[in-house]
């Protein structure tokens, strides 16, 4: 059996034939290309479109993206508005009331009001309790008598069982004589209160003793004071403003001794 035998082929045809697919290769990669660069192109313009305009959010993030621009902007508004700027707002109209005809109550209460006077005085009467308009005498045995000396000073006494002076008050001391038996006596009144601290008569063996270191000071012995009212022996010590008014008593005190001396002379 014969075998086949091996067909030898042009080189020129071999490279012909060779020559035809790679051209044609050539040619479908251009077109491919061109194809690719075309449709890139494209898509660089719906994309350079597609970013020029944003895409509008749909959903709950679109509701919210509204809202937060509507209350930026309320926001932008309100700051303009409060500097003098921002929209003009629309002034309501108020509705006049005193265009508007009163009811019949409202007129009735109107003309009430303006009968009134303006400041209502209630009339009350209190009685009073005590009536000052009356007089009241106020007795002070002392109706009878003339003041013959008168002197502003402070008295004091001399505490027995503590063995020290003690105020008595300070007040005026004076020299009263009666007018009906001509005696004279020493009453001394505490100041405000008027109660009495010394009250005795002037009598012929008390005797004036000047305080010791002191030339305002005077000193005595009273047998029988009533200024607490039962007679009581007292030692008693007067102290004035100045010497010059310590003297002044004196000679007053010496006077109405000498005077109620012989009075009470004539009386035994």
């Amino acid at each position: 059996m014969a075998e086949p035998s091996a067909t030898k082929l042009d080189p020129a045809a071999e490279t012909s034939a060779s020559a035809q697919p790679t051209l044609a290769k050539d040619e479908t990669e251009k077109v491919t290309t061109a194809v690719t660069e075309d449709q890139k192109s494209d898509d660089k313009t719906e994309k350079s479109t597609t970013e020029d305009k944003p895409a509008e959010p749909t959903g709950i993030l679109g509701a919210a993206t509204n809202a937060a621009s509507t209350a930026t902007a309320v926001v932008k508004d309100n700051v303009f508005s409060m500097f003098g700027g921002g929209a003009k707002r629309e002034k309501k109209e108020e509705k006049d009331d005193e265009s508007a005809e009163p009811s019949g109550s409202s007129k009735a209460n109107k003309e009430a009001e303006e009968d009134e006077p303006d400041s209502h005085e209630p009339d009350v009467h209190f009685e009073p309790v005590v009536r000052l308009t009356e007089k009241v005498e106020t007795k002070t045995n002392e109706e009878l008598e003339e003041q013959t000396f008168k002197m502003r000073a402070k008295l004091f006494k001399f505490d027995r069982e503590s063995r020290e002076w003690k105020e008595r008050g300070t007040g005026d001391v004076r020299l009263l004589k009666h007018k009906e038996n001509g005696k004279t006596r020493l009453v001394m009144r505490r100041d405000k209160t008027l109660k009495v601290c010394a009250n005795h008569y002037v009598v012929p063996d008390m005797k004036l003793s000047p305080n010791v270191g002191s030339d305002r000071s005077w000193v005595w012995n009273a047998a029988a004071d009533v200024s607490e009212g039962e007679p009581e022996a007292q030692t008693l010590a007067i102290r004035f403003a100045n010497s010059e008014n310590a003297n002044l008593f004196k000679e007053a005190f010496i006077k109405a001794q000498q005077e109620n001396e012989a009075l009470f002379k004539a009386s035994e």
